[in-house]
């Protein structure tokens, strides 16, 4: 389970990353709402430490227990279901009375952790019909229960990761050819459809959403559209440096509260105003090296669970910072995306330090594997010679 590892094959790089990343969210969750700084940095340093010890577990030990992990995650979606705190009108919370609990942040690992194992024990006959549809069954189940949360985001976000999780399984280019024929039609009828105001495929709020992105001129969307505005207005604001490196001490778009859930959704609107474009950049260049960290270690795998673990979580860092930023910019309908590792929410936070914890010990397994490999290779040298 524990492993002896040497210090030297440990990722600092991206353990420097994360700890950059998420100073910063303890800074612009501060800068937000005060009163939120303390749990966000305590969140911190609790997913550090979950991080570390498991950075330190086999993570192929892990994987032993895919069932188990499957069948929590659904007991856990089920029971948000039946007994789910609501909040704006969405079931996604277990309330514990000293801590609220998101279980589909964590889903998102599970089903990483879960495939990840599936697919390697199916790599011979990952193409085949059976095997094919057994995997979307199994994604079916707890996409349902994510899905009557309701929580669009999340379902198309998993729907999109359990894609690269499939391609980096090695499924064939003939399928996935076939797929987008089907996929492509489908989505274009899909968006038909929900922009017809009987619709009865997503819920109002999430149609009022897609359509003051297409017509924010109407003014039926202003409420929608506003939101948006104000972040856009408030990233503009703060130009190269930002009002707090330069001193401006012009009124706040932020703390005016014009910009709701800034410590959330639109913390990159805080990025923007507080610290510019220098800011901004930051932060995206420090989500892209994380997420590019786990690529690289991914290739480097030992297996081809490892390498799915790692181009997943990878994944997820890549595809949530997108679709938050193009929300914050304008460049996308409002999702509610949280972005990783600097908008306020334990739960996300919590697990994805966990998925990260996972990816360092594919690196150290595949520091040690490749060092095995070596000196095997150079015994077997020695004996021919």
């Amino acid at each position: 389970m524990i492993k002896q590892y040497k210090l030297r094959f440990y990722n600092f790089r991206l353990l420097l990353f994360l700890l950059a990343i998420s100073s910063i969210g303890v800074v612009l969750v501060g800068t937000a709402r005060e009163d939120l700084m303390l749990k966000q940095l305590m969140g911190v340093i609790m997913g550090l430490v979950i991080m570390v010890i498991l950075s330190l577990i086999d993570y192929s030990w892990i994987s032993n227990f895919q069932w188990i992990m499957y069948g929590s995650n659904i007991v856990l979606l089920l029971i948000v279901r039946l007994f789910g705190d609501t909040a704006n009108g969405a079931a996604r919370w277990i309330d514990f009375g000293f801590i609220r609990f998101q279980p589909t942040e964590l889903a998102k690992i599970i089903i990483i952790l879960f495939f990840a194992r599936f697919f390697m024990d199916h790599e011979e006959d990952l193409n085949s019909f059976r095997t094919l549809a057994k995997s979307a069954v199994l994604l079916a189940v707890p996409l349902y229960l994510i899905l009557d949360q309701p929580d669009l985001k999340n379902t198309i976000m998993i729907t999109v990761v359990f894609c690269v999780l499939i391609y980096i399984a090695g499924l064939s280019y003939r399928i996935i050819g076939g797929a987008l024929l089907i996929a492509v039609p489908l989505l274009v009828i899909f968006l038909i459809i929900v922009v017809q105001p009987e619709q009865k495929l997503i819920k109002d709020y999430q149609r009022d959403r897609i359509m003051a992105f297409l017509y924010p001129e109407n003014e039926e969307y202003t409420d929608d559209t506003q939101q948006q505005d104000n972040s856009k207005t408030a990233i503009a604001s703060g130009e190269l440096t930002g009002k707090r490196l330069s001193g401006d001490s012009v009124a706040s778009v932020n703390e005016g509260n014009f910009v709701a859930e800034n410590q959330t959704d639109f913390i990159f609107a805080v990025a923007g105003e507080e610290y510019g474009f220098i800011g901004c950049t930051t932060i995206i260049l420090l989500l892209l090296a994380i997420a590019l960290e786990c690529i690289r270690m991914g290739l480097r795998a030992k297996d081809l669970s490892g390498k799915i673990i790692c181009c997943g979580m990878g994944s997820i860092v890549a595809f949530q910072s997108f679709l938050n930023i193009c929300v914050a910019t304008g460049m996308g309908p409002n999702t509610g995306t949280p972005l990783p590792f600097v908008s306020y929410g334990l739960t996300s936070l919590i697990s994805l330090y966990i998925g990260m914890g996972l990816v360092l010990n594919v690196g150290l397994q595949s520091s040690l594997y490749n060092k095995e490999l070596q000196k095997t290779m150079s015994d077997k040298k020695e004996e021919y010679l």
